[in-house]
């Protein structure tokens, strides 16, 4: 990176992810931003902390082009973009579902975030020496269906696709995004609320609360340190799970700079070759 002190702007710091983020870069010096909808405890500690907060809404268009105006009028010359906002709402089948509330669920998961990168882009610091870096969180769904959640799920598919093709169009940034895996975060209450609507992914939405089966705070904050410090050729334009890839051997950033197709949506199959059977008319 940049010999400067790094500036990073943090989307929803006030999500327990986005404060331990927040808490860990301002220890090291770092001038950070960020956005909240929600006042909860954490937003007066990173007041105090001296973080510059704005107050948005990623489900009103105004709000947000409202905060984006108030951040670009600082002239932040930022080298970290971070987009750590997330709802599972609706949860519930699709055909049960609200669509008005579905497609706001998408608008804040996807949407606005894409908004927000758009409306910032310009302001960021091409001094960086591997190039700003933005970095958004994934969530399940790429390797199976998760019922229930077809909102949250598609939204978070839209921004791993989009993150490798923001990658090809703009060369002098990187785009990443992780999975930071069964985290103890407010995120999880949408489930323990929606009850039976969440189905099967209730009780194991309890059992993994109850019985501590989740992936440290520390191992995400580590994983995104580690994104944020490697090079383009490595980080840019994948898809990352914080929890079972082997992000701290140097290995795997030698096989990632070999392959290209390494984390990043794709069709699975594609070797099989099916032999073409020739009919004879009877």
């Amino acid at each position: 990176m940049s010999r400067k002190k790094q500036s990073a702007i943090v989307i929803s710091i006030s999500s327990d992810i986005g404060t331990a983020m927040a808490k860990r870069w301002l220890k090291r010096g770092w001038d950070v931003y960020g956005t909240y909808r929600t006042k909860y405890k954490t937003v007066d500690e990173l007041l105090d902390c001296g973080v510059t907060l704005f107050e948005c809404d990623l489900s009103n268009l105004r709000s947000v082009d409202h905060t984006c105006l108030e951040l670009n009028e600082l002239s932040l010359n930022w080298d970290i973009l971070v987009l750590a906002t997330g709802t599972q709402e609706p949860i519930g089948l699709f055909t049960d579902c609200d669509f008005d509330e579905w497609a706001n669920s998408i608008q804040v998961n996807f949407t606005n975030q894409l908004r927000i990168v758009k409306r910032l882009l310009p302001a960021r610091n091409m001094d960086n020496i591997l190039g700003p870096c933005v970095l958004f969180f994934a969530g399940g769904g790429t390797n199976t269906a998760t019922v229930n959640y077809s909102a949250y799920t598609i939204s978070k598919i839209a921004l791993i696709k989009m993150c490798e093709l923001l990658d090809a169009e703009i060369p002098d940034v990187r785009f990443t995004i992780v999975g930071p895996g069964w985290v103890r975060t407010k995120i999880h209450q949408e489930t323990l609320e929606a009850g039976e609507r969440a189905g099967e992914n209730y009780e194991k939405t309890n059992y993994k609360l109850n019985n501590d089966k989740l992936t440290p705070m520390n191992d995400v904050l580590d994983c995104c340190d580690w994104l944020i410090s490697s090079p383009r050729e490595v980080v840019s334009g994948r898809n990352f799970s914080a929890s079972f890839d082997k992000w701290k051997i140097q290995e795997l950033s030698e096989e990632l700079m070999r392959d290209s197709e390494m984390y990043k949506l794709r069709r699975c199959g594609n070797g099989i070759r099916i032999k073409r059977t020739q009919y004879k008319e009877s």
